[in-house]
This record gives C-alpha cells, structure tokens and sequence, in this order.
C-alpha cells in the first residue's frame, strides 16, 4: 500500500469498524434524484435559449447594419446619379446652345445659286492660277536655260581669247569643257550638233603637246639674273723649277734661267687665250648676253621658234667668244641655254570659230521655238474665255 492510500484511508474509515472518539454522524438525507436532473435540463434550456436569443440579436444586428450600409450605398449613388443628370442637362444645355448658333449661322448662309456662282467662279480662278503658274514656270525656266546658254557662249569666247592673246592650253581646255557640260544639262537633242563641234575643238586641245610657256619664261629669267655674276679669269701661272746653276754659266744666263720661272713662250698651245675682261668690256659683255636672253623670253611668250632659238645661239657665242672653258659658271651658263634651246614655244593652235558659231546658231533656234510656245500659250487662254463665255450664255 502507498503512502498515499494510507492517508486516505483515515479520511474513509470503514463502516465496519467503529470510531468511539467520534460521534457517529447522522446520516444526511439523500436528495432525490429526479427533482436534480429536471433542474440541470431546465437550466441547460435556458442557457440554449439565450444563447439562441442572443445570435438572434446578434444576427439581427448585423443585418440592420448591412442594411444600414446598403441604404448609404444607394444614397451615394443616387447622389452620383443626380450630379450625373446635372452634368448631362448641363451639356445639353450648351449643346443646345451651340445648335442654336450653328443654326444662326446657317440662316445666314447663301443660298444654293449663290454657292453654285460662286464654285463656278472658284473654279475659273483656279483655272486661271493653274495656268499662270505653269506661265510663270515656263518663263523663268527658259530664263535660267538662256542664262546658261549664255554663260557657255561666253566661257567659248575666253577659251578663244586664252588662245589667241596667251597660247594658254590648259587654261582653253578647262573653259571648252565647262561649255560642253553646260550644253549636257540641257538634255536637248538639238544641242547634238552643237556637242559634236565644241568636242572636236577640246579633242584637238588635247592633243596638243605639253607646253609650260610660264615656266620656261622663269627659267630664262633665272638664267639672265646669273649674268651679272659672270667675270672673266685672270691667267695664272705655275712657277717652273729653276734650272741647276754652273760654274760656267754667265751673269746673263744665270738672270734668264731666273726669268723663266715666271715667263714662258709656248708657241704650240693647245688652247686658245682669252683676253682679260675688266671694267666697261666686263659690263657690255653682260648687257649682250642679258639682251639676247631677254629677247627669248619675248619669242616664249609670242610663241616665235625662230626668234627663241636665234637668241639662245647668240647668247651661247658671246659665252663661248669671251669666256674659256675654265671658267665654271659661263660652261654651266651655256649648256643650259644650248639645253633650253631644243624645248617647244610654238604648236599650231586649233580654231575654235566653227563651234562657236554651231552654239549661237542653236541659241538663235531656241530663241524662234520659245517664242511659238509663248505665242500659243497666249493663244489658248483666250480660246478658253471664249468656251467659257458660251457655256454661260
């Protein structure tokens, strides 16, 4: 037995054994069970019915609420509804407004005749600007095609004009190909002739050999300033080895053997000697040959072989008469004209004069063709005056 039945069993003693210290207890009446269940039910009852009283409550409070809800729900949009309405009476209002305006301004409207004379006379003037624009049109493009025709013909002339007054090639071949680009733009098969006359001409520019008239007149001018430089060379003499003395030989001989170490005769020299330039001889020699090298130039630019090469050989002579061999600049001097003497001043030039006139002879057909358009485009607007006029009546 645990401790814990031990002291329980004091608590409950057994009926069979009795207790003298302690007064036997009157045994209490048992409560009759029946009156005990129908209170427990009765109160059960009761608990049930308040509780299902108070859901009850409950659920109808919250329906009250939901309705409470639902009925601020409906005022809200019946007040959106009614400011709605206001707005949409509001627009029709001005709607209104506005169809009474239009309607005021199509009261004022003309009638149908008067939009009828009206679209006929909006019809013609814009039939009448259609025209004049396309006359417009017409005469400032034939004014911007004579402009050009114009600035070919005269790009011709200058090609001409750098032929005959400079004999410049190069500058003639540049201008003859701005005119035959100028007459290519026109895409006119009339202008066929023309091409064919203005090509031949640049072909035999073309052909034509280099020729540096500029530079070749620099180059003489370069050579003629080097004149001035040239002076002639004094003689120099090397002094010779004294001949061995003798006993034998005399006062005199020994003198002439002295003497010769600066004096010698050759009377089988190989070269010819020069006379010593100085002073005016000197300055005239350079005026002669700056001369004839001048003179060279003007045949350069005149484009006259003759002359050129006729100066250069004098200029080589006077060289060659007054200066020798060993003098450095007059050698270089020479061979640099006898050089430039081979080079070409002159080429025969090619005539220009056909194509120009082919190109003025085409202006003077555009010019006759221009003026027949422009007469019967006059013509037929008052053609169409006339058509109209006839409709009318």
């Amino acid at each position: 037995m645990s401790e814990a039945d031990s002291k329980k069993e004091p608590l409950q003693p057994p009926a069979s054994e009795p207790n003298p210290a302690v007064e036997p207890a009157k045994p209490a009446k048992p409560a009759p069970s029946k009156p005990v269940s129908s209170s427990n039910s009765g109160a059960k009852s009761v608990a049930a019915l308040a509780l299902v009283v108070g859901l009850g409550g409950v659920a109808l409070g919250g329906y009250g609420l939901w309705q409470l809800q639902q009925l601020g729900a409906n005022e809200d949009r019946q007040l959106e509804a009614l400011q709605s309405a206001g707005e949409q009476t509001r627009q029709l209002a001005e709607r209104e407004r506005e169809l009474a305006a239009r309607l005021g301004r199509l009261e004022q409207l003309p009638s149908a005749a008067e939009l009828e004379e009206r679209r006929r006379l909006l019809a013609a003037l814009q039939s009448d600007q259609q025209r004049l624009s396309g006359r417009v049109e017409q005469v400032l493009g034939a004014s911007r095609e004579e402009w050009r025709l114009a600035e070919a013909e005269h790009l011709l002339r200058m090609a001409m004009l750098q032929l005959s007054a400079m004999q410049d090639v190069n500058s003639a071949k540049m201008l003859v190909h701005e005119a035959d680009l100028i007459l290519q733009k026109q895409d006119d098969p009339g202008a066929y002739g023309t091409r064919q006359k203005l090509l031949e001409g640049l072909e035999a520019l073309r052909s034509l050999p280099e020729l540096d008239r500029t530079g070749l007149f620099l180059q003489l001018g370069a050579l003629r300033g080097q004149t001035a430089q040239l002076s002639a060379l004094a003689p120099e003499f090397v002094n010779g080895q004294a001949q061995p003395e003798s006993a034998q030989d005399s006062r005199w001989q020994r003198w002439l053997n002295e003497l010769t170490r600066y004096v010698r005769v050759d009377f089988d020299a190989s070269g010819d000697v020069k006379p010593l330039l100085a002073g005016q001889t000197l300055g005239q020699v350079r005026l002669a040959l700056s001369l004839a090298i001048e003179q060279a130039q003007w045949a350069v630019l005149n484009g006259n072989t003759e002359v050129y090469r006729q100066s250069l050989e004098q200029a080589s002579e006077v060289l060659k008469d007054h200066f020798s061999e060993d003098n450095g600049k007059a050698r270089g001097l020479r061979e640099r004209l006898e050089v430039l003497a081979q080079r070409e001043v002159e080429v025969t030039l090619p005539d220009l004069a056909p194509a120009l006139q082919a190109l003025q002879a085409y202006v003077q057909k555009r010019e006759r063709r221009d003026e027949g358009e422009a007469t019967e485009s006059s013509a037929q607007p008052e053609t169409e005056n006339q058509a109209q006029e006839a409709q009318r009546t």
